[in-house]
């Protein structure tokens, strides 16, 4: 039962929305809602999990951080992101609204079949989150956004939310804004959001999940664990979002399936993390 359950939790995550969006999609019921629910369900599912069959005993006991990621988790929630879908379309419509430009950037085939469209989307907008992420691992000033998210010294579910608002609002720069300038429909990003969100939400998941193939197209749990590693040279790795494909491509993807446990992970002793981590984490 636990080995089924290891190795087909993120495959249904992913089956379970694809479908949720897919019905939602034909029958005319509201996408948004059809998206969050599965990936809400999937990372309740992970909690839970994770206090039955731990990856790491230690990393399901609190290290005084609890508070920390719940902080940034309602943050984010409750106002980040929500003002960030509001605000983004709204600048992109009065930046490029009513002028040529946003005729000659509207290049989005939106002819293409839907499921083409989808991947499209999925992977213009990982390539400005996976340079978004890896600046943020590169760039001193940008580090300094990005280092409260690896202060953990465990990983479990709700890491996936600790993060800094600006940290946030750049990815999303990189990532999404891209896709309104060059006209994605709403639905095609929803699509894209159907297909990500589950693997976001298991992605710092304290499970032995065995995902075998998924490890190669995804950011799942097993390969995100090397990003978090405290040892120079294996962390900065793996930046890809949801998906490892621009990780392949530009040769920081990081996997090892026979020795897939970093020995710690965390900030890197005596390295620029830890020069340039945030007084309040320090």
């Amino acid at each position: 039962m636990n080995r089924a359950f290891l190795q087909g939790f993120l495959p249904l995550a992913l089956l379970a929305s694809l479908a949720s969006f897919s019905y939602a999609r034909a029958v005319g019921a509201n996408l948004e809602l059809a998206v969050i629910a599965p990936a809400v369900a999937a990372l309740l599912l992970a909690m839970l999990a994770e206090r039955r069959m731990p990856y790491r005993a230690a990393w399901g006991r609190p290290q005084g951080d609890v508070a920390t990621d719940l902080a940034s988790t309602a943050l984010l929630f409750a106002l980040v992101d929500p003002l960030l879908k509001w605000l983004a379309p709204i600048a992109v419509l009065a930046a490029l609204g009513g002028t040529p430009l946003a005729g000659m950037l509207a290049i989005f085939p939106t002819g293409w079949p839907f499921a083409l469209q989808v991947v499209l989307a999925a992977l213009l907008a990982e390539f400005g989150s996976y340079w978004s992420h890896r600046l943020h691992h590169t760039q001193p000033a940008l580090w300094w956004l990005h280092a409260l998210h690896h202060d953990s010294e465990r990983l479990y579910a709700l890491n996936n939310f600790r993060i800094h608002p600006l940290n946030y609002a750049l990815n999303y720069l990189l990532g999404i804004v891209p896709l309104l300038v060059i006209g994605v429909p709403q639905e095609v990003m929803l699509g894209y959001f159907a297909l990500s969100l589950p693997v976001l939400m298991t992605q710092h998941a304290n499970l032995p999940l065995q995902n075998g193939w998924l490890n190669y197209i995804f950011s799942t749990n097993e390969v995100h664990r090397w990003h978090h590693s405290a040892k120079e040279g294996e962390g900065d790795s793996n930046f890809g979002r949801a998906l490892v494909i621009w990780d392949q491509v530009f040769g920081t993807f990081r996997y090892h399936p026979q020795r897939n446990d970093p020995t710690r992970v965390g900030l890197y002793a005596g390295s620029r993390q830890s020069i340039f981590l945030p007084a309040c984490c320090q």
